[in-house]
């Protein structure tokens, strides 16, 4: 079984640690920039949204554990309710790559429909990276559907990007 617990002040900081880097070489990948300027992006996009830590409104960030490990953390998960549509989008899901290869990403979206649909949700939201197939295979085989495709395109001007 795999359960949640709130996110505690210090684990944020080893949550940053994996969080930052990881989300930087996505944008980095994604947006063909700089790994220097995927990382500030990160970092930008992290003050943003979560100046308070665990404790910014409007925000849930879980540890996620295994039952018969409480104390050991296998992973991450941040989402942002919306009360109103009784809907969360999540924000990023991770099971630490140390964790990975054993089923439990499955098994902690399973854990958290189930508990999202006690507390009264009827829809989980995301976005996964184009080219996150382990995270597309997850999601997939966990039910969810493709509702549109993002794409980008750098503005430019006589040939140089900004």
């Amino acid at each position: 079984m795999i359960a949640f617990r709130p996110m505690l002040g210090g684990e944020f900081i080893q949550y940053l640690e994996y969080f930052v880097p990881d989300y930087a070489a996505e944008i980095s990948a994604n947006y063909g920039i700089s790994a220097a300027d995927g990382l500030l992006m990160a970092q930008r996009e992290i003050a943003r949204d979560l100046p308070l830590g665990p404790e910014t409104p409007g925000q849930v960030l879980f540890c996620l554990i295994k039952d018969n490990s409480p104390g050991t953390v296998i992973g991450y998960v941040w989402y942002c309710p919306d009360d109103k549509q009784r809907s969360v989008f999540i924000c990023d899901f991770c099971i630490l790559p140390e964790q990975r290869g054993n089923g439990l990403g499955r098994r902690a979206l399973v854990a958290l429909e189930a508990m999202l649909h006690t507390h009264g949700y009827t829809e989980i939201k995301l976005r996964v990276a184009a080219d996150n197939s382990r995270a597309q295979h997850v999601y997939k085989t966990g039910g969810f559907r493709v509702t549109g495709i993002n794409k980008t395109k750098q503005i430019v001007h006589n040939g140089e990007q900004r």
